[in-house]
């Protein structure tokens, strides 16, 4: 195990100016890497403690600036257009990827790191997605995933896309069937 100071709010883990023990591949692979932590020694904390205030400062005025985008984010609903089979099965998957560059184009920067999905999304319909816009502020938008633009708009309106057609070829063939039951009766009257 290895001791670190954490620079930022680290999601089951801790917050700043803690001392948590980690695995060492944790550290070193992620919360080193990444800034999110520094090694625990008495330079360092001596350090740490002077740059405390500051640290501070500028992760209360990267959280206000998140609580901001996130109020103009709340809400929204993204579109990913795929391919599917009849069931709504999609023929692979929408990953973070996706999501992050759906969320870009509808306006606001995020990287792919920021979007917290359990696991990737591979049926048709509306999915909730967490971005994470500062380790201590969160939103939910939805993912619209759909074969195409009608169909995300008939979800959005909450109809499901494959029942609508299901029911559309219903009525289909409970015409070609009347039709055909009346073309039968035309030709059994006597002339």
């Amino acid at each position: 195990m290895v001791d670190l100071i954490l620079l930022e709010r680290v999601e089951k883990l801790g917050q700043m100016g803690q001392v948590v023990k980690v695995k060492p591949g944790y550290a070193r692979n992620y919360l080193l890497p990444q800034k999110k932590a520094m090694r625990a020694t008495k330079e360092n904390m001596a350090y740490f403690e002077t740059q405390r205030a500051q640290l501070e400062a500028n992760n209360l005025q990267r959280r206000s600036d998140a609580m901001v985008i996130a109020e103009k984010m709340e809400g929204l609903t993204v579109v990913v257009i795929r391919q599917a089979g009849e069931s709504g099965q999609l023929y692979g998957s929408v990953a973070v990827r996706d999501i992050a560059e759906a969320v870009t184009a509808a306006g606001y920067t995020v990287d792919k790191t920021q979007i917290v999905l359990d696991r990737p999304i591979k049926t048709i319909g509306l999915h909730p997605v967490r971005v994470m816009l500062h380790p201590e502020v969160g939103v939910t938008v939805t993912a619209n995933v759909a074969q195409s633009e009608e169909g995300a708009r008939m979800q959005a309106a909450g109809i499901d896309p494959a029942h609508q057609i299901e029911e559309e070829e219903e009525a289909a063939r409970a015409e070609a069937q009347a039709a055909w039951a009346a073309a039968q009766d035309e030709s059994e009257r006597p002339a």
